[in-house]
């Protein structure tokens, strides 16, 4: 045999001997507790923490991930404000009318109907909602009609903590080719 041969050889034997055989021993772990730590249970007592509890409050003034502050009040004037400041960020693709379709036939077709006309099963036992075909409801900016599912209008409430908001933007998407298409559809 040649000096490469004898070379490839012991390599394939030492490769052989390292795979061959399971042992029962995992070997060495150091610092276990990074691997495996005991969490406390949320509302448990907590030695480590200044206040003793587990349950933390978030730092003031902290945004969570996903969160956009809006910065209105409930009120009808900061609704106008809205109908003048905010506009939907979504473009109106069939993807987006689409999403924004499902999403109100999950929360809004209860009340508002399949076409908007606030004949939804839901309105015999509530005053019915306003038809989008109305010219108060057509005449609303997409930034107004954002903030009646945020924070409520009327009788209707708010949706803030069902809807994420671009979740609720693509409503908006969606109740626009709701009201846009309605007086077509009656001549």
């Amino acid at each position: 045999m040649t000096a490469p041969h004898v070379v490839v050889a012991v390599v394939i034997a030492a490769a052989s001997l390292a795979c061959a055989g399971q042992s029962p021993h995992r070997g060495y772990e150091y610092m276990p507790d990074m691997a495996r730590s005991v969490p406390y249970d949320t509302f448990a007592p907590n030695p480590v923490t200044r206040n003793g509890i587990t349950q933390q409050m978030p730092v003031a003034g902290t945004i969570p991930r996903g969160f956009l502050p809006l910065h209105y009040s409930g009120t009808a004037a900061d609704a106008e404000r809205a109908g003048r400041e905010l506009f939907n960020p979504n473009a109106h693709t069939p993807t987006t009318i689409g999403q924004g379709r499902r999403l109100y036939e999950t929360f809004c077709l209860v009340c508002h109907g399949v076409s908007g006309d606030g004949d939804g099963p839901l309105v015999p036992m509530i005053p019915n909602p306003p038809a989008y075909s109305s010219e108060r409801v057509r005449s609303m900016p997409a930034g107004h009609l954002f903030h009646v599912i945020t924070y409520g209008s009327g009788r209707m409430p708010s949706y803030a903590s069902q809807i994420p908001a671009n979740d609720r933007w693509l409503i908006v998407g969606y109740v626009d080719t709701l009201r846009t298409r309605r007086p077509e559809a009656q001549r």
